[in-house]
């Protein structure tokens, strides 16, 4: 075994910064979820609330379980995020057409609207925020098969 310099450990805190991964990775994404916050304000919306949007958008006709299920939160917690954008109506839950005894979670006109306009804006602040890498998309792709995506 190696034995360094307490000064030479590596992942050394000093104050500032430091260069441990999980130190790195958790204010990153800090500073991305400030940013999108920020940019989704104006339209009623956050971070959280358009994952929602996105899952229940992307196919079929959910249940509120199975938009749980899509985000990997506990149900209890999705029941207040739909709560929430049901009240700003943006969602409605609706009797399934297929089976009667299944409720599904839909967007409403505005749901659909407001989500498309918020996309957007996700997409921009993404693109601005991976501006200074020299390989934005290669960062993304890494990204995704540290999640064993």
């Amino acid at each position: 075994m190696i034995s360094l310099p307490d000064d030479q450990l590596p992942g050394r805190f000093d104050g500032m910064a430091s260069d441990r991964l999980g130190y790195l990775l958790k204010h990153v994404q800090a500073k991305l979820t400030e940013l999108q916050t920020k940019a989704l304000a104006p339209h009623g919306l956050n971070g959280r609330d358009l994952a929602v949007l996105s899952a229940i958008v992307s196919g079929e006709p959910l249940s509120q379980l199975e938009v749980a299920a899509r985000l990997r939160v506990d149900r209890t917690s999705i029941g207040d995020l739909l709560d929430g954008l049901e009240e700003r109506g943006f969602v409605e839950r609706r009797r399934s057409p297929e089976d009667r005894r299944r409720n599904v979670v839909v967007l409403t006109s505005v749901g659909q609207s407001t989500f498309e306009t918020a996309e957007r804006i996700r997409l921009e602040v993404e693109r601005e925020f991976l501006a200074p890498l020299t390989a934005p998309e290669r960062f993304r792709d890494d990204l995704q098969l540290l999640l064993g995506e």
